[in-house]
């Protein structure tokens, strides 16, 4: 069974817990390495500092990006990881509270994959979490390492 590498890029412990709880799925396995700060993102994706062993940051097929982070916060993370021509090819599902227009439209401006909206109700989060997952994880085809 193939190894799934997800990087959630949240400061909330409370949306952390409920995020992995809702993306674990029977037949499916996924590593949740997580990040709190965008800083810490950019870090983890070039492999400086503590991420600097490849084992404790391997390429993460999947990013789950949270938008109000401290230091560097997610529209200025993403703007990063898609003007970089070494980790462009990683999907970015901006995962976040705001349905503001503006979010939206500067989201898909520098180049994020998906935009979800985290639903108020558990169970509606969960839904939107399974299916997302089936769409990246067994319904498209993603980019070797």
């Amino acid at each position: 069974m193939r190894k799934w590498h997800l990087l959630l890029i949240e400061d909330s412990d409370e949306d952390m817990v409920a995020t992995v709880r809702g993306l674990r799925r029977e037949g499916l396995e996924i590593v949740f390495h997580r990040c709190t700060t965008g800083d810490q993102a950019l870090d983890y994706l070039y492999q400086r500092g503590r991420y600097a062993d490849q084992a404790q940051a391997p390429r993460p097929d999947l990013i789950l990006l949270d938008l109000n982070l401290p230091g560097t916060d997610g529209r200025a993370l993403l703007a990063v990881i898609k003007d970089d021509v070494e980790i462009k090819s990683i999907p970015v599902v901006v995962l976040t509270t705001s349905n503001n227009p503006k979010d939206i439209a500067t989201c898909y401006r520098h180049g994020a994959n998906s935009y979800q909206i985290k639903p108020v109700d558990y169970a509606r989060f969960k839904q939107s979490l399974q299916t997302m997952i089936t769409y990246w994880f067994q319904t498209v085809t993603l980019p070797d390492a």
